[in-house]
Formats: structure tokens, C-alpha cells, sequence
């Protein structure tokens, strides 16, 4: 292994935390090491929020260490507290295996499986059938109830009242630890900062029961400016899976992020050199746009494929700078006697989700921030038909400086 993986880890960004930073840039450094990170099974597709930690998996697997990407079978039946007010609702075992289903087949475009390369465990293997007296008697009595409630991830809780139900959670993780510890000799966790609580619980749990070396490392969250996490649009979530979040919605979120932002993500979330990175964040005022394209294209491109990343820029192009092809637009068709009918421009704004309801759609209107075919709409009682079409056969239309929609005829 030529360079060190921890430095590039650090060079781009993504480390936050470690417990033994210098044991640990030794132990990368001298072998291919087994680590893991978890995937509790929430949703039917993975986020942009888990594409930092995609990411991580994908440059240490480069490095020659193996992933486990641990599915949380078990775990998801309980919720992780860590950075929640209210508890997590609870989801049946069917779904959680759907859910985590799904991850395994979106997680297989980025990790190479194949012969061993890496390891896809599920949490539900060993904790839906433990006996809960043993579990106690062996992992419980490393924990002191103190610590724990000290820990960030049970602190904010308190106040709302914190469920025993989920105060289990970070045994379970640690637990997780342990096991694949024993099972693959895996001796590093990575994951989010706000998991930093539960891993050096299970870094500490190894070490107090194997008397072996373990080690935990976190990440920085991506947050806006304002501290809020990135990957949350009005719509909700910025998912991974193309029919969740079509790749031209993807590649726009990434295209409009805020400028102070931009080299920070061109580190994270692609794998252009730092340089290119650093030069490319330096832009200034509408040069900074040019390094907004970069960024949303290459990560477009790690996701969706290039394909999609060159139509997704077109069409943004096409949008906003004219010319260049327009059909990978978000579109909503309507039988043409509809538009011989004539439309009104609410209800179209509505039907593509451009506005939550018609009073919020109206508004909008009044406030002049929605255009049709790129001139502003003073009335919100506007009758679209096909006189209304351009020279594609479509109706756009826009809402503020990011949203827009293209209506036609079947």
C-alpha cells in the first residue's frame, strides 16, 4: 500500500474523531484491515446523508482494507436515539427486511463484493434469537449506567424522557462490534459523528472482554451553514435510488448548494485530486457556479453513472443557460384534451408536488415567484392550453430560482 489512507482521509476531510489516531494510521499503514460501518434499515433506499460514508467505504476498499457493511436487521427494531427528539417509530420485521433488501443492492454499485473483497452481515443474524438474562450476564455488566447517561446520544433525551427500550441501543451496537470482531477479526468501526458515543462503547467492550486492540473513527456530518444536515430538500430526503430522487433532481441539490460549501463537498463526496479540489473552491462570485457543475456532475456520476450525469448537466444547462436538450426535465403528462380544456396553473403546480397545497401554490403566484415559459405570472387564475405550448411541444414552469416542471400533451 503506497499512501496511507488515513491521510487521505484527513487530507479530504473526513475524519472527525479517532480513539488511537496513531495506532490507528500505523495499524492502515502495515496491513489490510477489516472494519465496519452500520446501516440501520430506516428507509427503502440509502441517502445523500449516507453517501459521505459510502465514500469512506469506497476509499479504504481502494487502500486493500475490507468492508463490512453491516445491514441492521436487529438494531433497526429498536432505533438508534443518537441525534433524535422523539423515538423512532416502529416498523415490522417485514419491512426492515425489504428496507435493508434494497440497501444491499445499491450498496453492491459502489462496494466490490465479489470473492471476499468485502462482507455483508445483517445484525438481525444474532440479535432477534439472544436470551436476554445471558446478554445481561455477559455484555451488560461492562456497562456503567453513569457513562452511558452522560453520553451525547442520551443527554438530549433526557429531557423528553428517554425509554429503557432504546437506552439497550448502544449495548446492541456494541454488541455488533464484538461479534464481528469474533466472527471476521474486525478492528475498526467507522460512522458519523453523532456515533461516536456508541462505537468507543464497543471499542471498549473488545478490549475489556478479548483484552484485544479495537478502534473507533468518525466522520464529520455534512451540515449547511446553518448546521442543519444536508440532503433535505422541501420534497424530504435526497435519496440514492434514481425513482426516489431522479438523477436531475439529484444533480440540482448538488448544483445549488451554498458556495461556502462547495470545496468542502468536491473533498467528501468525489474523487478528483485535492488540487483540483482546492483550486476549484477558491472560485470566486459566478465563477464559483463552474466548481457547482463539477461538483454535481461527479457526484451524479459515482451514483447515477456517467450517462445520467451528462444528460442531468444538459438539461440543467438547457434550463437555465439555453440551448442544449431539455427531455431529462422533470415532465408530467396530460391526455391532450385536457389542454384543449385548458389547465389552471394550480392545479398543474399541485399535480407535479411544485407546491404542498393551492392555497400555498397561490401564494407563490402572488409573491411573483412563478413563471411560465420564462415570463413571470401575475394571475393566479391562469388557464394554460396548447396555445400555450413552446416550440417543444411543453409548458414550463418555474418556481423560484430552482424549482421547475415541464407539462405536455399525450
Amino acid at each position: 500500500m503506497s499512501t496511507n489512507v488515513y491521510d487521505i482521509l484527513m487530507e479530504r476531510g473526513f475524519i472527525e474523531q479517532c480513539t488511537h489516531e496513531d495506532e490507528v494510521r500505523e495499524l492502515l499503514g502495515k496491513e489490510s484491515v477489516t472494519f465496519y460501518i452500520g446501516f440501520d434499515a430506516t428507509a427503502d433506499s440509502l441517502t445523500a446523508g449516507h453517501f459521505l460514508t459510502v465514500m469512506a467505504m469506497m476509499h479504504m476498499q481502494r487502500a486493500g482494507h475490507k468492508p463490512i457493511a453491516l445491514l441492521g436487521g436487529g438494531t433497526t427494531m429498536i432505533g438508534d436515539p443518537s441525534g433524535k427528539s422523539d423515538m423512532r417509530s416502529l416498523m415490522t420485521r417485514e419491512t426492515i427486511d425489504y428496507n435493508a433488501s434494497r440497501f444491499k443492492e445499491q450498496l453492491s454499485q459502489f462496494i466490490d463484493f465479489t470473492d471476499g473483497n468485502a462482507i455483508l452481515a445483517n445484525n438481525a443474524d444474532w440479535l432477534l434469537d439472544l436470551n436476554y438474562v445471558e446478554f445481561l450476564r455477559e455484555i451488560g455488566i461492562h456497562f456503567s449506567v453513569n457513562k452511558m447517561l452522560a453520553a451525547d446520544a442520551y443527554k438530549q433525551r433526557m429531557e423528553k424522557g428517554l425509554t429503557f427500550f432504546e437506552f439497550n441501543y448502544m449495548l446492541m451496537q456494541s454488541y455488533d462490534f464484538w461479534k464481528l470482531n469474533k466472527l471476521y477479526d474486525c478492528k475498526l468501526q467507522l460512522g458519523g459523528n453523532d456515533q461516536w458515543s456508541n462505537i468507543i462503547s464497543g471499542v471498549d467492550l473488545i478490549r475489556r472482554k478479548e483484552q484485544k486492540p479495537a478502534f473507533g473513527l468518525t466522520f464529520k456530518l455534512l451540515t449547511t451553514s446553518e448546521g442543519i444536515k444536508m440532503g433535505k430538500t422541501m420534497k424530504g430526503a435526497v435519496w440514492l435510488d434514481p425513482n426516489k430522487t431522479t438523477p436531475y433532481e439529484f444533480y440540482q441539490y448538488w448544483r445549488n448548494i451554498e458556495d461556502v460549501k462547495v470545496e468542502e463537498c468536491l473533498g467528501l463526496l468525489t474523487f478528483l485530486p485535492m488540487d483540483e479540489v482546492r483550486r476549484l473552491g477558491a472560485l470566486k462570485d459566478a465563477e464559483i457556479n463552474l466548481a457547482k457543475e463539477v461538483l454535481a456532475f461527479e457526484i451524479t456520476k459515482i451514483v447515477h453513472g456517467e450517462e445520467e450525469a451528462q444528460k442531468a448537466q444538459e438539461a440543467s444547462k438547457a434550463l437555465f443557460g439555453g440551448g442544449a436538450k431539455s427531455e431529462d426535465i422533470p415532465t408530467t403528462t396530460y391526455p391532450s384534451i385536457r389542454f384543449s380544456e385548458g389547465i389552471d396553473l394550480i392545479t398543474l403546480m399541485c399535480d407535479a408536488k411544485m407546491a404542498s397545497s393551492r392555497s400555498d401554490a397561490r401564494r407563490t403566484i402572488q409573491q411573483g415567484g412563478v413563471t411560465v415559459n420564462n415570463e413571470k405570472v401575475e394571475n393566479f387564475d391562469l388557464l394554460l392550453t396548447d396555445k400555450d405550448f413552446d416550440a417543444d411541444g411543453a409548458i414550463l414552469v418555474k418556481k423560484g430560482k430552482k424549482t421547475y416542471h415541464r407539462f405536455m400533451a399525450e
